[in-house]
């Protein structure tokens, strides 16, 4: 693995978590910020929990960063990309927060039945599962990033 500490300051754990939340402030203090992440979500509040998951853009927005529309691909079907808007909003009014995933080039119609098995979850099972994604989803981008 990298060496973490020499080069992820605030800045760049901002971009690999899609903002400036807590939770990227408390990582940048630490020496080994990624392997670091699980003892500090656990530091969290639940409210600085929820700005870290609903700092990510949904799955299928429109509105993207240019790391994230790549990660999610091009798929537009729009029997999908209409249930996937609508399965992002149950998601939201049940759990209280975004639907993170890593998606890991997987197509939307995968995502789409990952959503629908989340759904049936409880909302601490989720929360802690949306965490983990958030966070497998900032190593996989440092592990790409040049």
């Amino acid at each position: 693995m990298r060496d973490l500490p020499r080069q992820l300051n605030e800045d760049h754990l901002a971009e690999l978590f899609e903002g400036h939340t807590r939770l990227v402030e408390l990582l940048a203090l630490r020496e080994d910020p990624l392997d670091s992440a699980a003892e500090v979500i656990g530091e969290l509040t639940e409210a600085e929990k929820l700005e870290a998951l609903n700092a990510h853009p949904a799955i299928g927005s429109r509105d993207l960063s240019e790391r994230s529309a790549e990660e999610q691909g091009a798929d537009s079907d729009p029997v999908i990309l209409t249930e996937l808007a609508y399965l992002n909003q149950v998601y939201e009014e049940k759990f209280g927060f975004r639907f993170v995933v890593f998606v890991n080039r997987r197509s939307k119609a995968e995502v789409l039945e990952a959503l629908r098995e989340r759904l049936e979850r409880s909302r601490d099972e989720e929360l802690e599962t949306a965490l983990e994604e958030l966070v497998a989803i900032a190593r996989d981008r440092w592990r790409l990033s040049p």
